[in-house]
């Protein structure tokens, strides 16, 4: 348990901190799995617009720390294939 006012305060930062990036990733999931399903059902044009909603909001990730700059581009650039996968399949 923290003793010193600062390590209190410190405390209370870390578990505010920890709630707001809880929410971001949350968001982030919620938008790849839109992408996900979107992909899963076939339907291309609903993958595409998904992807498109996804992808700044992955980079918006990024920008707060919340995710790793590779790892977003890394999800980005398999989704995209999989994306244009769809396409080419049908």
């Amino acid at each position: 348990m923290a003793n010193t006012p600062s390590a209190k305060k410190a405390t209370r930062k870390i578990a505010r901190r920890t709630e707001i990036n809880k929410n971001r990733r949350s968001r982030v999931r919620t938008f790849l799995r839109k992408v996900e399903e979107a992909i899963a059902s076939g339907d291309q044009e609903a993958a595409r617009t998904a992807f498109k909603a996804a992808e700044p909001e992955l980079m918006r990730a990024v920008s707060r720390g919340v995710v790793h700059k590779n790892t977003a581009s890394r999800k980005i650039s398999r989704l995209s294939g999989r994306v244009k996968a769809i396409g080419a399949a049908s």
